[in-house]
């Protein structure tokens, strides 16, 4: 990397690590605790790329952030932060930062993006993640660390403000209503109205006139949508190709995957391709163990402001929290800490009053309904059959050999050395392949690959 990087934040181990480490890579780097040091090294002209924590002793990195773009327009700022919430990700995309990333955060991806930044330095901000948007609740329980949140976050901030109809699917209990409430309190619409639309209010003809009448331009959310009858469906189907000046947003939720339920017949073709402008796919809580603890202790402070007794878990009690599977996924999770902060009979919650509320251990259902009672052949075969369908009466470009086989190939390498740390010795013994070969496959596939460094 060639360039000067001025890193700014309160932590100095945060601070001596970044400084080694961009300083190995050929970087100049100008560090500081100070708001107020890195405001005037902007304004003297230093610096091609920004690192930013958010909250420092003497003021709030987001809120620098616009007098940063009015002194040196196109100068990237790279915001990190411990406060690993939607509303985070949303106020940096909002202050137009480059890129953001949560604390813990990963120092080989930090350094990849920052070389990013640097190549990009003389072009426009990124963005794909700006987001334009106004004040909203304070406090929403869309609160992960994980990759996984990370992403959705990123989609969110992506679709906030665009008139695509949004798809949400997930498991019961995700937040897929508490996603589509984020998209509209924080886009252009967010002084309009939001109404959830269920199956009686379009039970007869004047049903979607009333409902249009309700929304007025607002957003209009189809709470899980394969419920709806063919007839209400179609209903639907002419409300979205209705014209006017006050055309609302439409969304829908499932925690079945549409795709699979139009091939079922549970779904209107017609009504798939219309809803499906963005699709944002809500992970379980067994896909992001990593964020239990910090949900965990989200609710016991909300149950806390709320009148109950101060509580936490105990060591054990969180090893009992991370195995669990979590049918119910955050509403289960939030129940159940609700109860643990009223009857706990301690401060500290002790593994066995855990394992008295959750009880025995469930067992793990599908991801999606219909999920796990498919084999994996089934599943592929469904959607190459839907890509041929795709192209009508003709074929599909030459190649298609190779191309599936990437689309297969590159994932389960990558999903494989995100399991094994990076370590590709272990990660060619887990996929019974040459190490050598390993290799070739990530060269040849363009994977990007991590080791799992972190810092607090």
């Amino acid at each position: 990397m060639d360039g000067t990087v001025l890193v700014a934040d309160d932590d100095r181990t945060i601070r001596t690590v970044l400084t080694q480490a961009l300083t190995r890579a050929g970087c100049k780097v100008h560090a500081t605790s100070s708001l107020t040091t890195l405001m005037r090294w902007v304004g003297e002209g230093k610096g091609d790329v920004v690192i930013s924590d958010v909250v420092m002793p003497d003021g709030n990195g987001l809120e620098m952030l616009p007098k940063i773009h009015q002194d040196r327009p196109g100068l990237p700022v790279i915001v990190i932060s411990a406060q690993n919430t939607i509303m985070t990700a949303i106020q940096a995309a909002e202050a137009e930062a480059y890129d953001y990333l949560p604390k813990p955060f990963d120092l080989p991806d930090l350094m990849k993006r920052t070389a990013k930044a640097l190549e990009n330095r003389q072009r426009t901000p990124v963005r794909d993640e700006v987001v334009t948007g106004g004040d909203g609740p304070d406090e929403l329980p869309l609160v992960g660390k994980t990759a996984a949140m990370q992403a959705l976050y990123r989609l969110v901030a992506r679709v906030m403000n665009t008139d695509l109809p949004v798809l949400i699917s997930g498991e019961s209990g995700t937040g897929k209503s508490l996603i589509a409430r984020a998209i509209h309190d924080f886009s252009d619409r967010r002084t309009l109205p939001f109404v959830t639309v269920t199956a009686a209010d379009l039970s007869d003809l004047e049903g979607p006139a009333r409902v249009l009448a309700r929304v007025k331009g607002g957003t209009l959310l189809f709470d899980e949508i394969t419920d709806f009858s063919d007839e209400v469906q179609a209903r639907i189907v002419r409300m979205m190709d209705v014209p006017g000046e006050h055309v609302p947003r439409f969304m829908a939720t499932s925690q079945t995957d549409l795709a699979r339920a139009m091939d079922d017949g549970r779904v209107r073709q017609d009504l798939f391709y219309r809803l499906s402008g963005a699709s944002i796919q809500v992970p379980s809580l067994r896909e992001r163990v990593d964020d239990i603890e910090l949900l965990a202790d989200h609710f016991l402070a909300k149950s806390e402001r709320e009148g109950a007794p101060s509580r936490w878990l105990s060591a054990d009690a969180k090893e009992i929290f991370r195995a669990y599977s979590w049918p119910g996924n955050v509403r289960q999770l939030e129940n159940a800490v609700r109860r643990l902060s009223l009857t706990s009979r301690a401060e500290e919650i002790s593994r066995s009053e855990v394992e008295a509320v959750l009880g025995n251990q469930p067992e793990m259902g599908p991801i999606l309904q219909g999920g796990e009672s498919e084999k994996l052949g089934t599943s592929v075969a469904r959607h190459l059959r839907r890509y041929f369908d795709l192209h009508g009466n003709m074929l599909p470009p030459p190649g298609l050999y190779g191309r599936i086989l990437r689309e297969v190939e590159a994932p389960l390498i990558e999903i494989a050395l995100e399991a094994t740390g990076g370590n590709q010795a272990k990660c060619a013994d887990l996929l019974g392949i040459n190490r050598n070969t390993l290799r070739k496959k990530i060269t040849e596939l363009d994977i990007q690959v991590t080791r799992r460094r972190k810092l607090m």
